[in-house]
């Protein structure tokens, strides 16, 4: 009888462990099912300790929709069903490990006549945002655009892909059967993608909504696992009303010193009560003094902000409206710039404009352009997870570590991040970088001035050949220069300018070669006709005969140093070797005789151009000036066709177009030799019918070019100068055998 006591009771005690069993094991089943993995889990480990990732709590749909800058979100789209969700994983993941060497066929590039760039034709109907037309615009305005697939080694959609949130109006629909459609895709091969948006609320991960295939993406708030390093370009986060071209200076001047501004410290944008970015925001009241460290959030934004708010809000909200962000921004020293939703951040851009330092405080965020930017010399990089110990850090940087933090920045911004120009030519030289490798720039290059656009590695591959970098490698300036002399007219008398100032150039110490380039519709004079000179003198024929041919990188140029010179020009060989002997303390800068300036008329709301007499100036005129002769190569290869076909129609305004190009590079003024009035005497004299003097319309033409070109240029970038450098006791009362350029003072 107990036996069988014993037997019903372990009976009915496996029954109810079965029943328990059977009912956890559905209910675990059910929450699989109810609750599918997020993209990523399934093709990845999990993440190392030094990213931790945060699993926020899931919010009922509709019970938040936020809205940030970063996020233009407007209205939630239905949930994804868990088919939809691992298809778009997928599509994240399929070209993971794609690089140069596997995804990207660069015999294109060598076959078909280098780098060029394709953009898709826009189809009628497409919805085309404006940042994305600037995209696009600064491609086809780029020397790597063309319009013929069969020339191009890369190709760009046309197709906006700027903003892949569902939740944004900007968001292009039935995107990956477009895309799959075009007759070039090959699966993404050799395309590249712009995008500033990704994922979408409340996840906002970096899916696009297609499959990029084996397509590199020129992405921002990329982070760091999702980047694939020499395939994928990190750009940054730029608003809609970023300039196209040009773009604003930075706001570091020469009397902003010493480096310390009135804050130390500060930071002021939105705080979100949940969701992705919510942690490191919400934590920055326990740095904030409301003294010299300033960090200010805002619980108002979004419809339901109150439904969701804190004990905080309130108090936050009231602080919040106290300041001025634009104000803080100028008057800080170092900028705090925690992530977002996303990464990525309007105020990284706010910050460099700002010459103030940015403390990067956005775990796993690959940093725009970092491929090729040394971040480390123009910013803090900390870690969400050490905000406590940011002040303290911060506090004890040198103040001329901190200067030279502050000018890097400056230097950053308006070489690569002012506009979305640069922006994108940037992306486009780093791919460029990685197809010619054997002639690719180094991280000197990309992060010293002039930086990594105007340094053309086609030029050379030696930093040596280059005007910026002597010092940096120790170098002496070249001891010897060439002329060259622009000539339009017939050869007619002995007594023409053209040949005196050939027998006065060439008993220059300095000069090595005398090359004239003979523009003239006669035929050349016979060689007997040229006068006997210590120098070679090499005439050579103009193909085109245009004006931007006095210009053009000819292989007879031997020396580092141009002489520039207009035929009617008049000069000594005493003035010939004062001006090159301060050319060689300014290598990168235009150094000469005339000057003009440049003056913005209010009346005409325009560009005005002069040539009064005055102690002010901001060009100086190639009819008689010093330069280095990468500026040839510069000016034939980095300047639109447009700007050049204008020179050359109007036969006038290449000495501005150059001034413009120079000063554009230098950020610096030219540098004006010796009040030299005889000069302007003898040109208005001239009364040679080829003389541009003596066309009534010089002046209107010169007025055109200058608004022209600076608005090619996006801004004007001309500098005013009143800097005069004459020789040594010039004028003064000592006997002339003390002069080692005696001849100047009987001018």
């Amino acid at each position: 009888m107990q036996a069988k006591k014993r037997y019903l009771t372990l009976l009915s005690a496996g029954c109810c462990l079965l029943l328990l069993f059977y009912l956890g094991g559905l209910q675990v089943r059910r929450s699989r099912r109810a609750d599918p993995p997020r993209h990523g889990t399934e093709a990845h480990p999990p993440e190392p300790p030094h990213h931790p990732q945060h699993h926020w709590p899931r919010v009922p749909p509709g019970a938040l929709r936020p809205r940030e800058d970063e996020d233009p979100a407007a209205a939630e789209p239905p949930p994804a069903s868990p088919r939809q969700r691992r298809s778009a994983a997928s599509d994240l993941y399929r070209g993971r490990r794609c690089r140069m060497e596997s995804c990207f066929e660069a015999e294109r590039c060598l076959q078909r006549g280098g780098f060029k760039v394709y953009v898709y034709p826009q189809q009628k109907g497409d919805k085309v945002s404006e940042s994305y037309r600037q995209v696009l615009a600064a491609i086809e305005g780029s020397r790597y655009y063309t319009s013929d697939p069969g020339q191009a080694c890369l190709f760009v959609l046309s197709l906006d892909t700027l903003d892949r949130d569902q939740l944004s109006p900007q968001y292009v629909h039935s995107l990956r059967a477009k895309v799959q459609a075009l007759p070039l895709w090959e699966g993404g091969r050799n395309h590249l993608i712009f995008n500033l948006y990704s994922g979408t609320w409340p996840d906002y991960t970096e899916e696009l909504g297609f499959d990029p295939g084996q397509a590199m993406l020129a992405k921002a708030s990329l982070s760091s696992e999702g980047f694939r390093p020499g395939f994928d370009v990190s750009i940054p986060l730029f608003s809609r009303e970023h300039p196209r071209t040009g773009g604003e200076r930075g706001a570091l001047r020469f009397d902003t010193v010493p480096p310390l501004r009135k804050y130390l410290l500060v930071f002021k944008g939105k705080r979100y009560l949940t969701g992705i970015g919510s942690d490191t925001r919400n934590a920055l009241y326990h740095v904030h003094n409301g003294e010299d460290v300033v960090l200010l959030t805002t619980c108002k934004h979004g419809k339901d902000w109150q439904r969701h708010k804190d004990a905080r809000c309130d108090r936050d909200n009231a602080e919040y409206e106290k300041y001025d962000y634009r104000e803080m921004l100028h008057n800080a020293t170092f900028c705090l710039v925690p992530r977002g939703r996303r990464l990525g951040s309007f105020r990284f851009l706010e910050a460099l404009q700002a010459a103030c330092v940015p403390v990067m405080l956005s775990n796993g965020w690959e940093l725009p352009f970092s491929e090729v930017i040394d971040w480390n010399q123009a910013a803090v990089i900390g870690d969400e997870r050490l905000l406590l110990q940011i002040p303290s850090t911060i506090r004890s940087i040198h103040q001329d570590k901190i200067l030279a933090l502050r000018q890097q920045t400056q230097f950053l911004w308006e070489a690569y991040f002012s506009s979305v120009e640069k922006i994108v030519l940037t992306t486009l030289e780093i791919i460029q970088d990685r197809i010619t490798k054997h002639i690719s720039r180094n991280s000197l290059i990309w992060n010293k001035h002039p930086g990594g656009l105007f340094v053309l590695p086609q030029f050379s591959s030696y930093l040596g050949d280059f005007p910026y970098y002597y010092a940096n490698l120790g170098l002496k300036p070249p001891s010897k220069f060439t002329a060259v002399i622009h000539a339009v007219t017939p050869l007619v008398s002995q007594s023409q300018p053209i040949l005196k100032l050939l027998v006065a150039v060439a008993k220059s110490q300095y000069c090595s070669q005398i090359i004239v380039l003979w523009n003239c519709d006669k035929p050349l004079p016979a060689k007997h006709r040229w006068p006997a000179t210590a120098v070679p003198v090499i005439v050579i024929e103009g193909e085109s005969k245009v004006m931007s041919s006095r210009f053009l990188p000819y292989d007879n140029i031997v020396t580092d140093a141009v002489l520039s010179l207009d035929e009617d020009t008049v000069l000594s060989t005493t003035e010939v070797d004062f001006a090159f002997t301060v050319w060689q303390s300014f290598p990168e800068r235009i150094v000469g005789y005339p000057a003009r300036s440049h003056f913005w008329d209010s009346t005409k709301e325009r560009w005005g151009y002069t040539s009064k007499w005055t102690n002010d100036y901001s060009m100086v005129l190639t009819g008689a000036a010093i330069y280095h002769k990468y500026y040839h190569y510069l000016y034939t290869n980095y300047l639109p066709a447009s700007l050049k076909n204008m020179v050359d129609q109007l036969a006038n305004c290449e000495d501005l177009l150059m001034n413009f190009l120079v000063s554009a590079v230098t950020k610096l003024p030219p540098i004006k030799v010796t009040q030299k009035k005889q000069y302007k005497e003898t040109m208005m004299g001239q009364t040679s019918r080829a003389s541009r003097w003596a066309d009534p319309d010089h002046f209107a033409q010169r007025q055109t070019c200058m608004n022209t070109f600076a608005s090619w240029f996006g801004y004007m970038p001309l500098l005013h100068s009143q800097m005069r450098l004459d020789p040594v006791l010039f004028k003064d009362q000592v006997s002339i055998l003390r002069k080692k350029y005696r001849d100047i003072e009987r001018l």
